[in-house]
């Protein structure tokens, strides 16, 4: 079994993909990236997601079999609030993600209950419409530490040996108070500095991460940075290998500069 790499992806604006019109014709070019990332890892033993929209008191792993939904949005048509996305859980995955932690001194816990939010299931569904891949989910930990998540990757980095799919799911740039013209110029600052950091070799691209809020328009692109955090994770577990966007525009939700990255 060959390694797979592990994604960054900008997970786009709640159910989007269960809607139509002019905002769902936002996220044409992210759903095609998207669907390109599927063609790229095929279909992987299960798909571990962390996603920006569950965080605990310690990293935490979804680990039902059949897991059900999260609602985490409002004020979207009545129809998005039944959305069932089928994929089942994977309990022996969820097993081996908490021996990982655990063996590198990372306390976490198991959640039979946890149901798949929109950090996963939108993008999951634009990549396995059929949900006939296994997906879990990993919790952030409170407080947003970089060096945490930096290092929880780093202890899953053997499930790219084992054939599942570490995806860290939010958007490189989320400030809900800022989106349109006024995020033009600020996101393409921080587009452009992320960029640089992430071609920059393993120790040196390390430390820019554990010193984001350092770089240009940071605390305007994350005012509070869950969205940001799972990039951490996903490049723990690539830490010294190569990145390559793979999707970019300048023009999202009618200014914002955002991307997607891949590692390995």
């Amino acid at each position: 079994m060959s390694r797979l790499p592990t994604y960054f992806i900008s997970h786009g604006g709640g159910p989007w993909p269960w809607l139509d019109g002019d905002f769902r014709r936002q996220f044409d070019r992210l759903e095609a990236s998207l669907g390109e990332i599927a063609r790229e890892a095929g279909k992987p033993r299960a798909v571990l997601a962390v996603s920006g929209h569950w965080e605990e008191p310690r990293f935490t792993v979804m680990s039902g079999e059949k897991p059900g939904m999260v609602y985490d949005y409002s004020g979207f048509p009545p129809h998005t609030y039944q959305i069932r996305y089928e994929a089942p859980g994977s309990p022996q995955v969820a097993a081996r993600v908490k021996e990982l932690l655990e063996g590198a001194g990372i306390a976490s816990g198991l959640d039979e209950g946890r149901g798949f939010d929109h950090g996963t299931f939108a993008p999951l569904y634009a990549m396995y419409p059929d949900a006939d891949v296994p997906v879990l989910q990993l919790s952030l930990k409170a407080r947003y530490d970089p060096r945490e998540h930096l290092a929880a990757g780093r202890a899953l980095a053997p499930l790219r040996d084992e054939g599942v799919l570490i995806v860290g799911s939010g958007l490189s740039w989320h400030n809900l108070r800022m989106f349109g013209a006024s995020a033009r110029l600020p996101s393409q600052s921080f587009d452009a500095w992320l960029d640089k950091a992430l071609a920059a070799p393993g120790e040196e691209r390390t430390g820019l991460l554990e010193r984001w809020d350092a770089a240009p328009a940071a605390r305007l692109a994350h005012p509070r940075e869950d969205h940001f955090v799972p990039l951490m994770v996903a490049v723990g577990a690539a830490e010294h290998e190569k990145s390559a966007r793979v999707y970019h525009e300048q023009d999202f939700m009618g200014g914002v500069t955002a991307s997607s990255y891949r590692f390995g």
